[in-house]
């Protein structure tokens, strides 16, 4: 008989108007890589929620070590040594490191925190496990990467043993979702039991041993990850065969609609330093100009500048031979640019206001769907909304659902469908598929495709290398706020292009001003 670390049987969840998981059953063994697999809004994340004591079920029971648990909060999950490292991360980004850490969990001492006891803990955690951190640097002031090696020393101070890491690889760069695989890989070989959740075939097979799929909330079946294809993973996931070809048309570039003429952003805390430095391209009707570089070497900066969220301290920004630098971010919109933001939950929608509201947002006074400027015309804003959902096969239970209660993915559709909907001749965006399944990702794509062979001028900023290569007319790459090299598609390899990336060369090139 085996042994299982944590088992979860006929687990039912349900939700106002949907039944988010449906009679499913998990079990996972110490010493195990456990995949769970699923599209957007499959029920994967609900079901870790009610694992970790997030949710309470309607019916099933849980199992920790051979045992019925009542989980009826994180705190009983801890102490069951179940952790979890949430798909947002749930850290004080003023504290430092070191504070997050222990928070929760202090020791003190007459009153006084102990912790210089906890740094040695934690320090010869990390060195254990390879995940190198400065226990004194503010949350605010640490990459993405970072932030999520404090969530694993989070589980592992806590002397977890059940780890559940939810989309872990969503905001990572390539290079720190290998570390991260690496990392998984030695927590499997201490006697970790470990829950994968993620929607990408590819690091599935890199490290899981098993994969349980779900679908629409309910279990699929469970595979030996040795003998099952990605073929087969992604026709257990979809229901469907995937057709992983995208169909692209050749080019027909026109004028310039969006140019950036000599752009530099200063650094708030170093004035010395700039973030973006004397930065020009354009992207020209028809076409995609995708931007290359490793996260933190100001794409998110030169994304927020274009749009108008932060403001350069020199240079121009041309939108259909006007001068925009100094408009503000309503104006830009109206005279046709279009920003698809990478954090979708904080920049991207309202998450309290409902999908219709999140819908029409830009389009709000428009007098087809207001009275007055502001007295919404609910009906006529339903059926726009209405036709959205059906066309962007965006998942819901109604249209009056909050849309912070929607899977990440269909979150990301809301915003995809929104922006897209505008009629745009400038259309940036940036991450378009973080944390997005494969279906969703070839839909998302082909509409990128769509706008470009409409018209539209395409600015793309990914940390995903595949997807820029797929996508691209011309790439430019960026590194510390310079462009090191611009490339026509096809013109260059993967391989190649990481030494522009890293700062390793630099190539004086025509990026099209």
């Amino acid at each position: 008989m085996d042994n299982y670390a944590i088992e979860l049987l006929h687990i039912t969840k349900v939700f106002p108007g949907i039944v988010a998981n449906d009679d499913i059953t998990l079990r996972v063994r110490y010493g195990e890589i456990h995949a769970l697999l699923g599209e957007n809004g499959a029920g994967k994340s609900t079901l870790m929620s009610v694992l970790f004591g997030l949710y309470q079920p309607e019916e099933g029971e849980i199992l920790v070590n051979g045992k019925k648990a009542e989980i009826k909060n994180p705190r009983t999950a801890n102490a069951l040594g179940i952790g979890m490292v949430h798909q947002h991360f749930m850290l004080v980004q003023n504290f430092t490191v070191l504070e997050n850490i222990v928070l929760g969990v202090e020791t003190a001492k007459h009153g006084v925190l102990q912790m210089e006891e906890a740094r040695k803990k934690v320090l010869a955690l990390s060195e254990r496990y390879g995940l190198n951190i400065d226990c004194d640097a503010r949350v605010s002031d640490i990459t993405v990467g970072m932030q999520q090696r404090v969530e694993i020393l989070k589980m592992l101070y806590k002397d977890n043993n059940i780890l559940i890491f939810d989309e872990p690889t969503a905001v990572l760069t390539p290079q720190e979702i290998d570390e991260l695989m690496i990392i998984m890989q030695n927590l499997k070989r201490e006697g970790k039991a470990i829950i994968f959740i993620t929607h990408k075939l590819n690091e599935i097979k890199a490290v899981s041993d098993y994969c349980t799929v779900l679908r629409r909330g309910k279990c699929i079946g469970t595979c030996d990850v040795s003998t099952a294809s990605v073929e087969d993973l992604s026709e257990m996931m979809v229901g469907r065969k995937i057709d992983f070809h995208l169909e692209k048309a050749p080019e027909h570039a026109g004028d310039a609609v969006l140019t950036l003429e000599n752009v530099t952003l200063k650094s708030e805390r170093n004035p010395n330093k700039n973030i973006l430095n004397q930065v020009s391209f354009s992207v020209h009707k028809g076409e995609i100009l995708c931007v290359a570089g490793i996260e933190g070497n100001g794409q998110s900066e030169l994304v927020r500048v274009i749009v108008g969220l932060l403001k350069q301290n020199s240079g121009k920004i041309l939108l259909n031979g006007e001068d925009v630098s100094h408009a503000p971010i309503r104006y830009r919109n109206v005279h046709g640019l279009a920003h698809v933001p990478e954090d979708r939950l904080a920049t991207g929608v309202s998450p309290e206001a409902n999908l219709t509201e999140n819908l029409i947002m830009g389009r709000h006074r428009d007098r087809r769907l207001t009275r007055f400027g502001f007295h919404l015309r609910k009906k006529e804003a339903e059926r726009d909304a209405g036709e959205l959902l059906q066309r962007y096969d965006i998942r819901a239970a109604g249209l009056d659902v909050p849309v912070g209660s929607l899977s990440g993915g269909n979150v990301q559709k809301v915003v995809i469908a929104r922006e897209f909907s505008f009629d745009a001749t400038a259309l940036v965006i940036a991450q378009p598929t973080r944390g997005v399944d494969i279906g969703a990702t070839q839909f998302i794509h082909r509409h990128i495709l769509e706008k470009r062979d409409q018209g539209c001028a395409v600015l793309l900023c990914s940390a995903d290398l595949d997807e820029l290569f797929r996508l691209s007319d011309r790439i430019i790459t960026l590194y510390e706020g310079e462009i090191t090299g611009c490339f026509q598609a096809g013109g260059i390899s993967k391989e190649e292009i990481g030494y522009y990336m890293t700062g390793a060369r630099r190539k004086e090139a025509e990026t099209g001003v």
